[in-house]
């Protein structure tokens, strides 16, 4: 076990199955970091296992004992688990992806959604647990694979705490963007509220990269599309801040490297195939961010003030970003498949005995709060707090209280 500053770290890596249905597909490995307080080390401790958001996100790299973790260890054996294809548990890129034709890729990509994410967790358990329940923490799309667990293997879990990601249980992607879309309106005014200015000065970037060829440092060129996407951090406390000061040096070289790291999927394209999570058996998704898109004329090239996109994936990125080009055909494949199997059981979760605590963000962009309640009343032992305190990152933010809080409403004390 590797000691580092109030924590003890230890590596763990299992073999599972590509897809748990049918063992002759194959294997991949998953990874898992033990942390513990170092005062703590040899004691015997509840798990507490973090499910990251995403998809396609891998876990915290904790640097020291701070914010949620520092909560969390002062309780419980945490484990911060690269859910398939993120960091360190055979992870997506375009390079593993080269060699693969679109069919072939469409088809593995199949296999790291919810369902196999919550398969892989229930062999960690039977590992390094011996079989005992845990607590899950499910931060935004964490929260999704939660109701995920809940329905396929409840038997696993003893409490569960949820940040900003109570998914609507039969909500399709056509659902989802028709309420994301007017929020992130909301949050663009907000934006140009704090930062009028910065209505001329966008106008005028946008024009110069519709006349020019701005190249990034990898050759990509930068178009209106991709600078308009950098609003998908509007969502979290420091986004406003964050394309205002980038803004501040446009065109600079620093500008130019910011706004490809920002933008460019190098390490999470399953963060670009998003839409699939939504995928139950209701149809295709069908691009469905970039068709509610055509119906909002406030978000058209040429309105005034223009609007940036926020966390909506569209067909341009995987030909224009180049970690995505090598999942263009797959991504076409995967918007078309219609036999998407079910990721929540809506009659086992309204069975459910599972306690599930949930901060839900009153202003969160990316989770509608209207879904998220609608969950919470559907599913019996789910206890809400409803808060505008925080933004969608509050776990990060103010990650002792937002998870003392939770825990203490389990514990019957809020």
């Amino acid at each position: 076990m590797i000691a580092h500053p109030g924590l003890r770290f230890a590596d763990h890596t299992v073999t599972v199955p590509l897809d748990h249905s049918d063992a002759g597909q194959g294997t991949i490995e998953v990874f898992a970091r033990e942390v513990v307080a170092s005062d703590k080390a040899g004691d015997d401790l509840p798990w507490l296992v973090f499910l990251q958001g995403g998809p396609g996100g891998k876990a915290t790299r904790p640097l020291r004992s701070e914010s949620w973790i520092a909560r969390a260890v002062q309780t419980h054996r945490v484990l911060l688990l690269d859910q398939r294809g993120t960091g360190r548990s055979t992870p997506i890129s375009a390079r593993t992806a080269a060699g693969r034709t679109a069919e072939e890729l469409a088809a593995y990509l199949r296999h790291f959604r919810a369902d196999s994410i919550v398969a892989d967790c229930e062999i960690l358990r039977a590992r390094l647990a011996g079989g005992q329940r845990w607590d899950t923490l499910g931060q935004s799309y964490g929260g999704f694979v939660t109701m995920t667990y809940l329905s396929r293997a409840p038997h696993g879990v003893r409490t569960s705490y949820v940040t900003g990601g109570l998914p609507g249980l039969t909500a399709t992607a056509d659902d989802v963007y028709a309420r994301t879309y007017p929020r992130v309106a909301a949050k663009n005014a907000e934006y140009y509220r704090a930062f009028p200015d910065d209505v001329a000065a966008v106008r005028a970037i946008a024009d110069r990269l519709a006349g020019e060829d701005v190249r990034l440092p990898d050759g990509d060129r930068l178009t209106v599309e991709r600078f308009r996407f950098l609003g998908s951090a509007f969502g979290m406390s420091y986004g406003y801040a964050q394309l205002h000061w980038l803004l501040d040096e446009a065109f600079t070289d620093t500008f130019l490297y910011e706004a490809m790291r920002l933008t460019g999927f190098v390490d999470q394209p399953l963060f670009a195939l998003q839409e699939y999570c939504y995928g139950q058996g209701t149809g295709p998704t069908n691009w469905a961010a970039a068709r509610a898109m055509e119906q909002r004329p406030e978000f058209a090239a040429g309105a005034s003030p223009l609007l940036f996109t926020g966390e909506m994936m569209y067909p341009w990125m995987f030909e224009q970003i180049r970690a995505l080009r090598p999942f263009a055909g797959a991504a076409e494949i995967l918007a078309a498949a219609d036999d998407w199997p079910p990721l929540y059981d809506v009659e086992r979760l309204a069975a459910n005995e599972v306690p599930v605590v949930a901060a839900v963000y009153a202003d969160d962009m990316y989770v509608d709060m209207g879904l998220s309640l609608e969950t919470a009343a559907a599913v019996p032992n789910v206890r809400t707090w409803i808060t505008n305190e925080h933004e969608h990152d509050g776990l990060r933010t103010a990650g002792e209280d937002v998870l003392g809080r939770l825990m203490d409403m389990a514990a019957g004390k809020r």
